[in-house]
């Protein structure tokens, strides 16, 4: 394909919009050619922002359009399923951000639907949104883990903090579907296994969380391989936007995501900044800036090449059917086993936890 890759954009929410301007302003070989949103006022309102971009209020007449190549969906996961379906059958790749879908059961038909489009057209078309994976010390990190400098992965560190959720409906459960996800592809990502079990833990909850939010939440994750996980995911923290990794090896450990070395704190500052020694990101956006442009840019290259980079649908699965498995265990208390279908039956690609290209 000589001429640049024609984008879509589904969802005009934070994502949406940050994904729009990344693909008019700073993404190589590709053009934004229209967003949608059931809020046609905010879909115009976005589109107004850029040259020659329509709006649509029906996301499926976007993915539709035959001057629409591709598309990326920025939506809210409940409607994910039908839109990748969507794109799957008009043979359009999609970027879709997590999660995939809300449950294992759809995910795995999202699977299955993939790849008979990809048995018909000989290649995959769906990449689900890890940014982690092109984040720079994430892949850093993953390199050092494979080389074998450092022997056997035994355990994984996880910190994911924000500052406050967007609305008083960011429940309990959305904590572990929406947020801990991020750590589930992270462990998939650095073990290169699965995650066989979790347990979700309840500390006592911040004051500052909405009535009946359980936050912070303390998850365990056992790998295939018998390696442990600890995660804290604490969305209330006031602070602003932390995500730190520590991987303990047999010879070693290495740390990502912290300014420095040596002891260091979190607090506010005066004018009610987070700091530590340093500005702490006030979002994701801000954080893991270079990991969305670099992903999105290796999805555009790959659509032009016919290839898939990043992320595939089994690796949207997995993390779901991993989320599916912990917000049973934050309902118990309990270790829960994961429920996950044997990838050898469904895709003739299944299983990616390979660093992206």
């Amino acid at each position: 394909m000589s001429r640049p890759l024609r984008v879509g954009v589904v969802g005009v929410g934070i994502m949406g919009a940050d994904h729009a301007e990344r693909l008019a302003r700073r993404t190589a070989r590709a053009e934004l050619v229209a967003v949608a949103d059931p809020d046609e006022v905010r879909a115009k309102e976005l589109a107004t922002r850029f040259d020659g971009v329509r709006s649509h209020g029906d996301a499926l007449e976007l993915i539709a359009s035959d001057d629409v190549d591709a598309v990326v969906l920025a939506s809210p996961g409940f409607v994910h399923e039908e839109q990748v379906i969507a794109c799957l059958s008009a043979g359009k790749p999609v970027l879709c951000e997590k999660p995939l879908t809300m449950d294992s059961e759809s995910s795995l038909r999202v699977v299955r639907a993939e790849r008979e489009t990809a048995e018909r057209l000989g290649r995959s078309l769906v990449q689900v949104g890890f940014m982690r994976r092109f984040d720079r010390e994430y892949a850093r990190l993953r390199t050092v883990l494979t080389d074998g400098s450092l022997g056997r992965t035994l355990l994984l560190h996880n910190v994911h903090r924000n500052a406050s959720v967007p609305n008083a409906d960011f429940r309990s459960e959305m904590i572990v579907r929406d947020s801990l996800v991020h750590e589930v592809d992270v462990a998939r990502f650095l073990f290169g296994e699965e995650v066989v079990a979790i347990q979700v833990l309840s500390p006592s909850s911040t004051s500052l969380a909405a009535e009946g939010v359980i936050d912070p939440q303390v998850a365990l994750f056992t790998m295939a391989g018998g390696g442990i996980v600890t995660n804290e995911v604490f969305v209330n923290s006031q602070v602003g936007y932390e995500v730190r990794c520590e991987a303990v090896a047999e010879r070693g450990s290495v740390v990502i995501g912290r300014p420095s070395s040596g002891a260091y704190s979190t607090s506010l500052s005066a004018s009610g900044v987070g700091q530590w020694g340093g500005g702490v990101p006030a979002d994701y956006r801000e954080r893991f800036a270079t990991a969305y442009d670099l992903e999105v840019q290796a999805w555009v290259d790959s659509a032009h090449a016919g290839t898939s980079a990043g992320p595939t649908a089994w690796d949207g699965y997995a993390a779901t059917a991993v989320s599916t498995a912990g917000m049973a265990s934050l309902a118990s208390g309990e270790r829960v086993t994961v429920d996950l279908a044997d990838p050898t039956t469904l895709s003739h690609n299944a299983s990616s936890t390979k660093e992206p290209s």
